[in-house]
């Protein structure tokens, strides 16, 4: 009878070489049992199968220390990596994703995720996140101490649950349990990221179904963890590098820019001081500040008077601007306008406006208020240079006028430019107060119009070129009143020139007494300036006295009150000015103009009367005096011409009979 056929039992020998296949192929635990069973099912004896389970026993420990070997080579793969992310730093969030996604890798868990402490707030809030599902859960906030997180984040140690809803060891909110819930986790690592022993924020691991974290996996993730301490902190520097780079870079263009601000200043200052000592102008002075500034640039005096640039009418926001600057002593903005201003125990003395469409820099601006001072110390200079020729001029104006007698004033206006032998005007100006101001601008008109001036009281004297008394009495009213703010009274009288008989006996009196021959022409003009001044001021007194303050006027636009202020008496040009249209009408027409007036004055005005008393209808003598209102004026009825019309008439009589008068 045969035997039966069966597998022969492995020798111990050959039960190793199984073991080495299995461990060479990586195989599970599981076929780690065939050699064991194929031994026992082959009849093996009791110590075969004992060898067998022991070589069983020795190759699961090799296998499982392989494992780990290869695990822990993974993990310092992944650290060397990370490692190398944070070498090579240029994005936290990349830097921080790549941490936690190597987290959720390496411990094999659902989801990762990293929050971070938010001191501001005392909480810590969701960063980044590797699984996630639910977006309520990457917005999570966690109050420090509520949860795992918070309890980490509070504690600074790791902690971790296999079955979070059912650990008792965390302090369960209602937002937080469910965001957990709603994420579906479970099983959840916490460790904490520190930067020395401050706690910045806490990793995560967490598992959707329950299962507990080796000590290995804990260690793992702390070093992770570590790793990310470590990168926040070098982004921090990073950035704080960068920024303190860019304030440094900042600073540098600021100072650079201020430098060159200051070579700029520095070199307007300096053309603008050059142009003072060289003797330039205002006019100079504004030059240089539109070439170092740009834009447009309004000089305005102490009256808001243009003296360089635009000459149209400035807003109140600018004189308003002016005000300010005076009272800050800095450079004030007003719309488009950059305006400086200076002033002078309070009162105004010059400002500038500079119109530009870009901005004005602060240094520029002082450039700008470098400037103001240099033009207010040309106009102070020229003030005081006005004020001193002034002086002069008001001396010999003052000897001119009080002690004509005196030797050399010709030759003292001739080095002023003023001659004595040319016509010239003498103007009294009577005014109420700002006693200065009047007299700087007497004196300014006398010096550009080569003449003199002084200041007495409450009047200015000019005694100016021109021989039209009237119409420059006129203009120095308007021109006074304007500069005042108030009212000027004008009167005039010629002072030099050919004057008339009286003037020419003045000039042969004074030649006598100084033994000079009529032709040096010395005597006539030197005497006729007090003569003059004497009639300017009867001729400003008699305008006030008429109401007619703030006009001017010479004698002879005076009617009667002329014969009366005027030093020449000069009845012919009375009779000229008040009736001798009527007079040459007689005398072309060989009509009785002059004698129906006569008699119709003489009747009281009576038609009829008038009538009778020249034999004449009273048809003529309505035709006679419509023909007299042709000839002086529809007005001559009105009581003041009446009244001239009839000196005239009274006088015109005497000097018929009287011809010397």
């Amino acid at each position: 009878m045969e035997r039966p056929l069966t597998t022969p039992a492995p020798a111990p020998a050959e039960g190793a070489r199984a073991y080495l296949d299995l461990l060479a192929r990586e195989a599970s635990a599981l076929e780690f049992e065939g050699p064991v069973l194929q031994a026992r099912a082959a009849g093996a004896d009791a110590a075969t199968l004992e060898e067998l389970e022991q070589a069983k026993v020795a190759a699961l420990k090799v296998r499982a220390m392989l494992r780990r070997r290869a695990r822990r080579e993974a993990e310092l793969s992944a650290l060397f990596d990370t490692a190398g992310d944070l070498a090579g730093l240029r994005d936290l969030d990349a830097v921080l994703e790549a941490i936690v996604h190597r987290a959720r890798q390496l411990l094999g868990t659902d989801i990762a995720y990293l929050t971070l402490n938010d001191p501001e707030r005392g909480d810590t809030y969701m960063r980044v996140t590797d699984g996630s599902i639910s977006a309520d859960f990457r917005r999570l906030r966690l109050a420090l101490g509520a949860g795992l997180g918070g309890l980490v984040a509070q504690t600074g140690t790791p902690y971790n649950t296999a079955d979070y809803f059912a650990d008792p060891r965390f302090r369960h909110t209602t937002t937080i349990d469910g965001a957990v819930h709603e994420e579906g986790l479970v099983a959840i690592l916490g460790v904490p990221l520190r930067l020395g022993a401050r706690v910045i924020g806490v990793l995560f691991a967490a598992n959707r179904s329950a299962r507990p974290f080796a000590q290995e996996e804990v260690a793992l993730l702390c070093s992770l963890a570590a790793h990310a301490a470590v990168a926040i902190d070098t982004a921090r520097l990073l950035q704080e590098t960068r920024a303190a780079l860019a304030e440094l870079s900042g600073a540098n263009a600021v100072i650079s820019a201020h430098s060159q601000a200051i070579e700029r200043a520095a070199d307007a200052h300096d053309r603008m001081t050059g142009l003072v000592l060289r003797g330039g102008g205002v006019e100079d002075v504004a030059a240089v500040v539109t070439e170092v500034l740009g834009g447009r640039l309004t000089v305005l005096d102490d009256e808001s008077r243009p003296l360089v640039g635009e000459t149209r009418e400035l807003d109140a926001g600018v004189f308003d601007a002016a005000r300010s600057s005076r009272a800050l002593g800095r450079t004030v903005k007003r719309a488009d306008a950059y305006v400086a201003s200076v002033d002078v125990g309070a009162a105004p003395l010059c400002t500038l406006v500079l119109r530009t469409d870009r901005p004005v820099s602060d240094t520029d601006q002082r450039i700008l208020e470098r400037a103001a001072l240099v033009t207010a110390l040309l106009l102070l200079f020229r003030r005081s240079v006005a004020e001193a020729e002034g002086r002069v001029r008001g001396e010999l104006l003052d000897d001119l006028v009080s002690r004509p007698e005196l030797r050399g004033l010709r030759d003292r206006a001739r080095r002023l430019g003023v001659d004595l032998g040319a016509p010239h005007v003498l103007v009294v100006a009577r005014h109420d107060g700002q006693r200065e101001r009047a007299a700087f601008w007497a004196s300014s008109q006398a010096a550009l119009a080569h003449g003199l001036a002084a200041a007495r009281g409450d009047e200015v004297v000019l005694l100016l070129p021109g021989d039209r008394p009237g119409p420059l009495a006129r203009r120095v009213a308007a021109e006074l009143t304007a500069s005042l703010g108030r009212p000027a009274t004008a009167g005039a009288a010629p002072a030099a020139g050919p004057v008339g008989p009286v003037c020419e006996q003045s000039a042969v009196q004074s030649g006598g007494q100084r033994g000079e021959r009529s032709g040096e022409r010395s005597g006539g003009p030197v005497t006729s300036v007090a003569a003059a001044y004497a009639e300017a001021r009867r001729c400003a007194g008699a305008l006030v006295a008429l109401g007619r303050t703030g006009d001017g006027a010479s004698a002879e636009e005076l009617g009667f009150v002329g014969l009366l202020v005027g030093e020449r008496r000069e009845v012919a040009g009375f009779l000229s000015g008040a009736l001798g249209p009527v007079l040459d009408y007689d005398a072309r027409r060989g009509t009785a103009l002059v004698t129906t007036l006569n008699a119709y004055f003489g009747t009281g005005g009576s038609l009829s009367r008038t009538a009778e008393a020249l034999h004449i209808h009273v048809n003529t003598v309505t035709q006679r005096l419509d023909r007299v209102g042709q000839l002086l004026g529809v007005d001559w009825q009105e009581p003041d011409h009446a009244l001239e019309i009839q000196l005239a008439l009274r006088l015109h009589r005497l000097r018929t009979h009287m011809p010397d008068v």
